[in-house]
């Protein structure tokens, strides 16, 4: 099994040009996959994390609901926002700049296979990230991601998590709110969930701006931990 995650920070990007990038990935692994399997040739399959900053963007899962979008394509535009419908879970989310977003590209195969474990992983992960900063970072039944104060009327989520899986491999993954101006999340219901604040890092900490390159460092050194792997850095190749 091949634990070690070629990790790549394409800096600021846009959305579906990194999505495009994703699916290069994922289906050069598993195409490696279906070779080993139909040709016994032993290849060993290689792991990604991306981390990523988008430009506006708001995408809707494949099982969400579009009316969760709450304004038109104009009113999309005057924001100096697109949209997109995509191939993961989960119902419609938002990215943005001060967001921090990671997608993990791995073949489950050289970790364990269950996508509900992994799925926790990926929130145990941001939620000891949180703690290093002081916070309770939570799960609530139901919902993936990671919240705070759960099971109050303060509820708020401050992370999103939606994923693909297929042969047991991974793509798109989290964004964990640090600096994001939260103002664009008034235009959806976020997740498709009625009723429950958004917030980020720097508001929760009262801070104008945390350092999103501190919050990547700390996501990795439990990344690492959690899944037993070894990052390798590369360049950016998108």
């Amino acid at each position: 099994m091949n634990k070690k995650v070629a990790l790549q920070d394409l800096g600021f990007k846009d959305y579906k040009e990194t999505w495009d990038y994703q699916e290069t990935l994922f289906k050069d692994i598993v195409d490696t996959k279906i070779r080993n399997r139909r040709e016994d040739a032993g290849l060993e399959t290689p792991n990604h994390f991306l981390f990523v900053e988008h430009p506006h963007v708001y995408t809707l899962g494949k099982s969400g609901d579009i009316n969760n979008l709450l304004v038109d394509e104009k009113k999309l535009a005057e924001k100096g926002a697109t949209f997109y419908k995509i191939n993961r879970g989960g119902d419609i989310t938002y990215h943005g700049p001060g967001q921090v977003v990671g997608y993990p590209i791995l073949d489950l195969d050289n970790f364990f296979t269950d996508i509900h474990k992994y799925l926790r992983f990926l929130e145990e992960m941001v939620i000891l990230t949180l703690a290093e900063y002081g916070l309770k970072g939570q799960r609530s039944e139901g919902e993936t991601g990671v919240w705070l104060d759960v099971g109050t009327p303060f509820a708020r989520k401050i992370c999103a998590m939606g994923v693909r899986a297929s042969r047991w491999v991974t793509m798109h993954g989290f964004a964990l709110n640090i600096n994001t101006d939260l103002g664009y999340f008034d235009m959806m219901i976020p997740c498709g969930i009625k009723d429950k604040a958004v917030t980020s890092l720097n508001v929760e900490l009262g801070q104008k701006e945390v350092d999103m390159e501190e919050v990547k460092e700390k996501l990795l050194k439990h990344f690492t931990a959690l899944f037993e792997a070894e990052l390798i850095k590369e360049r950016a190749g998108v």
